[in-house]
C-alpha cells in the first residue's frame, strides 16, 4: 500500500488553507466553456483522497449547475474547488498548492471546447526576472 501524501495549500491571501492527503497524485484540465468563464482558462484540479478534504476560512459556493458547485475565497475570489452535488466529490484547484502537490497531468475534459489562444505558437514568453522588470521594476531582483 502506498504511503499517504499530506498535502497544503492556501487561497492568494491566505484566509482560506486547505489540508488533504493523496496516494496517487493527478491533476486534470477541464476546458467546458464555466470553466473557462471562472477561471479565464481551463480549471486544473486534483484528485485527493475520498475523506481528506478540510478548508478552514471564508469558504463561499456558488452552484454554477444542477449538478455541480464551485468553491472560492470570500476574501480574495480565489478559486478553490470543483464539486459534484450528487456524490459531495470536491476536486480542489492545483493553484492552491504549491507545485501543483507534485501531481502530473492525467487528461484533459472538454477538449474540443478549447479557444483559439492557448499558449502554444511563437508569441512572447518572458521570465520571471523579464516580467518584473516590464510591470514592477522597483521590486528589482527582489523576487
Amino acid at each position: 500500500m502506498s504511503a499517504l501524501n499530506p498535502i497544503e495549500g492556501r487561497c492568494m491571501c491566505g484566509d482560506v488553507t486547505v489540508q488533504a492527503t493523496m496516494v496517487d497524485p493527478i491533476m486534470r484540465a477541464c476546458r467546458c466553456d464555466m470553466c473557462r468563464q471562472h477561471t479565464s482558462s481551463m480549471f486544473l484540479s486534483l484528485t485527493v483522497d475520498e475523506g481528506s478534504l478540510v478548508f478552514d476560512g471564508p469558504v463561499k459556493t456558488y452552484r454554477s449547475s444542477e449538478w455541480a458547485e464551485r468553491g472560492f475565497c470570500e476574501t480574495c475570489g480565489s478559486t478553490l474547488f470543483y464539486g459534484t452535488i450528487g456524490d459531495g466529490v470536491r476536486r480542489p484547484a492545483a493553484g492552491l498548492f504549491k507545485d501543483a502537490a507534485g501531481a502530473t497531468l492525467t487528461g484533459e475534459y472538454f477538449t474540443d471546447n478549447a479557444p483559439s489562444y492557448e499558449l502554444s505558437g511563437t508569441h512572447t514568453k518572458m521570465t520571471t526576472k523579464e516580467t518584473l522588470a516590464l510591470f514592477a521594476p522597483e521590486l528589482g531582483e527582489n523576487q
